[in-house]
């Protein structure tokens, strides 16, 4: 079990790393997930023993190992740039933490083998990094990674570099190498998606502060405050400030739409809703979704699918339709809200329901 309490790390007297609580258990994996600058690589570092933090402290197993060095800590980490011995096979590579850990050449054997197949090696135990692809050169980094039996294992946006059909190959494949592990596994991104194909745990992150923790579609789908509902959100959540009067919510001079029966009996008064671009269409999905007159901006089309980027009252919100729909800019559109998705924010940010349907 890998324990975080109360820690943080200070630079220059401004906080990177607010004091943070959290609890690792063994065979577990967990995402971070944030933004660029929320503070994932700060915090995977203070867990591995490379930066000590400025208050608070690191167990692992009930032990106080926050002064203790990342080379005397059973630590495997991946970053984004695989790195891989060039003049070394792939055989090699794979078994060099092992043999700096002295081990004998029968276990070795053993250990890369059964790597190699789990990563789908095999076939290339005799090439040198060079002379292969760099989905294979990522998994030989993490095949590496997986002998080491490290009790801590790292992955630092480990797919961030690789192209699309790569990326989308190993995604699928880590669930299942993580699941015959019993390591600690901690994966760093900046993807919403990524976080829920891989399942798990997820803790998102806002400036250096773990806004929420839990298994990962709990997370999602029940999010303790809008900047966490922000932050699982790709394309961006929309949202808009309204006052919620009896059964209808109002923006300004606008006509009010119905309040959704999960979200009537919250108290009157101002509201942030939001929901997610895939909640809005260009047909009603049910009896109950409300007609919305906006006015487009831009279309992005990708082939199946459809962002459309539309503008409510000076509010900038954008639908993904299915099939390829290219509107001129400046149309004006109705927009059906599938209103069981709603969520709704106090005016301090903490959620004050979910949605009733996802």
């Amino acid at each position: 079990m890998l324990e975080l309490r109360n820690a943080a790390k200070t630079v220059g007297g401004e906080y990177h790393i607010h004091p943070t609580n959290l609890v690792l258990e063994r065979g577990s994996l967990n995402v971070l997930l944030g933004p660029t600058l929320s503070g994932k690589t700060s915090l995977m570092r203070l867990m591995a023993g490379l930066d000590r933090p400025t208050g608070g402290s690191v167990l692992v197993d009930g032990a106080d190992v926050t002064g203790m060095p990342v080379q005397k800590r059973n630590v495997a980490m991946v970053y984004q740039q695989f790195i891989n011995y060039p003049a070394l096979t792939v055989y090699e590579n794979i078994a060099s933490p092992m043999r700096i850990a002295g081990k004998d050449a029968a276990t070795i054997d053993k250990e890369v083998r059964k790597a190699a197949e789990l990563l789908r090696l095999t076939p290339y135990l005799d090439r040198t990094p060079l002379n292969l692809s760099g989905g294979q050169q990522q998994r030989t980094a993490l095949a590496r990674a997986l002998v080491k039996n490290a009790g801590l294992v790292l992955m630092d946006e480990p797919l961030a570099n690789l192209d699309y059909k790569l990326r989308e190959e190993l995604r699928a494949e880590l669930p299942r190498i993580f699941a015959q592990s019993g390591a600690i596994f901690v994966y760093a991104t900046t993807e919403p998606s990524e976080a829920l194909l891989l399942g798990g745990n997820t803790a998102t992150l806002s400036e250096g502060r773990i806004t929420q923790f839990g298994p990962t579609i709990g997370v999602y789908r029940r999010p303790a405050d809008l900047v966490t509902a922000k932050t699982f959100a790709d394309p961006p959540l929309n949202f808009i400030e309204v006052i919620k009067s009896g059964g209808s919510f109002r923006h300004g001079d606008t006509e009010g739409m119905r309040v959704p029966s999960h979200l009537s009996a919250i108290a009157d008064g101002p509201v942030t809703v939001a929901f997610h671009p895939h909640h809005l269409g260009l047909a009603a999905q049910t009896p109950d979704s409300a007609q919305i007159r906006t006015r487009t901006q831009v279309s992005e089309i990708t082939g199946s699918e459809s962002f459309v980027h539309l503008d409510f009252n000076g509010i900038r919100w954008v639908m993904l339709a299915r099939g390829i729909h290219d509107i001129d800019p400046d149309t004006e559109i109705d927009v059906f809200l599938d209103t069981r998705h709603l969520m709704a924010f106090g005016p301090d940010g903490r959620a004050i329901a979910t949605a009733a349907a996802h």
